[in-house]
């Protein structure tokens, strides 16, 4: 495992001067970067709302040939075609191996996903697909749930999986479980991209941190990170956090 390389290398991006001022490349810190460098286990982009990590990781995704919606390559629909041409500036870098399983999971699109899947099961073409997720439709799990069939039974490794915000549907513990179940799909040739504010699952040890920014992209260390400061801060004082919080004369602070 130590001489595994990953699936992704690096992802270059490169912004003709005709089209800075469309977006998606206005946002400013798609307009500062240049090249992302991957690592072969774990990648992790970090920013505030409004920096491009959904918008680069779906550009990223349908590069590799992964649904703008989320799901594996063998995904091919279209609920609504909102997805931005980042993708067609990329230029990739794929490392030596070839996946031989991979996911995209956007958190704001996975309720498409589970549709389709139930879609193309009715339809009957095929062994039921939901046998790939543990046999039981995801709409008929609660949001969380749903989540973590996806992780448990259909993430198989040798694979290059694409985490958009997975912690909006999981509890705590659940968050700690996924550093475990990462770790276990790393041992078995597995290489994660994963866009989080949660500094529970951003703490997968070794991982390249990359924060976005309107300057740019840049490498921090975990503890260097927002998401670990700011809440390591508020639940180091709690009572002190909140009163800063609820007081108006400090809400500059936080704006």
């Amino acid at each position: 495992m130590k001489n595994f390389q990953g699936y992704l290398d690096t992802v270059k991006l490169t912004v003709p001067d005709n089209v800075r001022n469309n977006y998606p490349f206005n946002i400013p810190c798609i307009q500062n970067i240049d090249k992302i460098s991957f690592h072969p286990k774990v990648t992790y982009l970090i920013g505030e709302n409004g920096m491009g990590k959904s918008t680069l990781m779906e550009a990223i995704a349908v590069s590799l040939g992964f649904n703008a919606e989320g799901g594996t390559k063998n995904f091919n629909f279209n609920t609504q075609a909102t997805h931005s041409n980042l993708t067609d500036y990329l230029r990739i870098s794929r490392g030596p191996y070839r996946m031989k399983d991979g996911f995209f999971l956007r958190g704001e699109s996975f309720y498409n996903v589970a549709s389709q899947i139930d879609k193309l099961d009715k339809e009957g073409m095929g062994p039921p697909i939901k046998d790939s997720y543990g046999g039981k439709s995801l709409h008929e799990q609660s949001h969380g749930e749903s989540f973590w069939s996806v992780f448990m039974h259909r993430f198989g490794g040798d694979g290059l999986y694409m985490l958009d915000e997975p912690e909006s549907a999981l509890s705590v513990t659940r968050q700690m479980a996924m550093l475990v179940r990462i770790n276990k799909l790393v041992n078995k040739r597995s290489q994660f991209i994963i866009a989080t504010h949660s500094p529970i699952i951003l703490a997968y040890p070794n991982a390249l941190i990359y924060q976005l920014t309107p300057e740019g992209i840049a490498k921090v260390n975990y503890k260097e990170t927002d998401a670990y400061q700011l809440y390591k801060r508020f639940l180091d004082d709690p009572h002190k956090m909140t009163s800063m919080l609820l007081d108006d004369s400090e809400d500059d602070e936080f704006e």
